[in-house]
């Protein structure tokens, strides 16, 4: 049932053809589709101020009212959604069936705490937000919430001695992926227990998946010790794979497994393209007008949906 519902959901989100210009309403900005491709837009936004949600069918962006963050489900199936402000003294995510439009609010965290920054895992059932709590006027990272978006529940686990700006994401393998000592630290979803750690390695690209579609590879900001501003290291050993000659302001996820999807500037502005691993520029997506990126802006990309 569950692999007849998936395939639907899949036939569903992909029925209507990619038109090749798609404008975001209230961007300035236009981003080009091929058909083929192998990720597509899905999400964007400014900071929490402003978010956009792609419409099931078709290339429409409709603003989501209430909403400071919006992340689509691998498959696109499911979009998980943060809302601005506490109900009843708690935090809470929205996790909406697209196929459906069934949406769970479900609990996460009582205020003042809050629980954002929502990242999917690979299997499409669970989404982990960063919990951060207020210390002496300053917000500071105190742990992580797991959401089981089939069962609507969440669990939250203090993670002691985490950086106070950590963010947490999921690894390929169903970990949890924090920054630690300017580099990486890998964590055990159910109690936060420490799997792995790759101090001085580099900090995650993020905001969006730094591991590439096969999980062999992960993105990351190289040290200091490198001229070189991007790395691709072995996400098992900490070995770097590769030093990228290219200096993107920012990654938003991988393209395929030879490309990232990268914002560079250009001219007074930026561009949003399709960077290979030898730092060359392949395609151009989207021009944005420096007012745009400078306003926090962000996009959010499904594969194969």
């Amino acid at each position: 049932m569950l692999v007849k519902s998936a395939l639907a959901a899949m036939a569903l989100l992909t029925s209507t053809a990619m038109a090749p210009n798609v404008p975001l309403p209230g961007a300035s900005v236009t981003v080009q589709e091929q058909a083929g491709d192998p990720v597509r837009l899905g999400a964007y936004g400014f900071g929490t101020k402003r978010t956009y949600l792609r419409a099931v069918k078709g290339d429409t962006f409709a603003r989501q009212k209430g909403m400071s963050e919006a992340a689509l489900s691998p498959d696109g199936r499911r979009v998980a959604a943060v809302p601005d402000s506490y109900r009843s003294g708690w935090d809470s995510v929205v996790v909406t069936d697209r196929l459906t439009g069934k949406p769970a609010r479900i609990r996460t965290v009582r205020k003042p705490m809050t629980a954002s920054y929502a990242s999917w895992s690979r299997d499409n059932t669970k989404v982990a937000l960063t919990v951060e709590s207020k210390t002496g006027g300053k917000w500071r990272t105190t742990g992580f919430t797991v959401v089981d978006a089939l069962r609507s529940t969440a669990t939250t686990v203090t993670v002691p001695g985490v950086a106070a700006k950590a963010a947490f994401w999921w690894s390929p393998d169903g970990n949890l992926v924090a920054e630690h000592q300017k580099g990486l630290r890998f964590h055990n979803p159910a109690d936060g227990k420490v799997v792995r750690t790759f101090a001085g390695l580099g900090l995650p690209t993020g905001p969006e998946d730094a591991f590439s579609p096969s999980g062999k590879q992960l993105a990351v900001w190289c040290p200091p010790r490198f001229a070189e501003h991007l790395c691709v290291v072995d996400p098992g050993t900490g070995a770097v794979l590769k030093r990228v000659k290219a200096e993107p302001e920012a990654l938003f996820g991988w393209w395929d497994e030879n490309h990232v999807i990268a914002v560079m500037a250009f001219r007074g502005a930026y561009r949003l393209t399709v960077l290979d691993l030898n730092g060359t520029t392949k395609r151009v997506l989207a021009g944005i007008p420096a007012k745009t990126w400078r306003a926090d802006f962000w996009l959010n990309f499904v594969r194969g949906a």
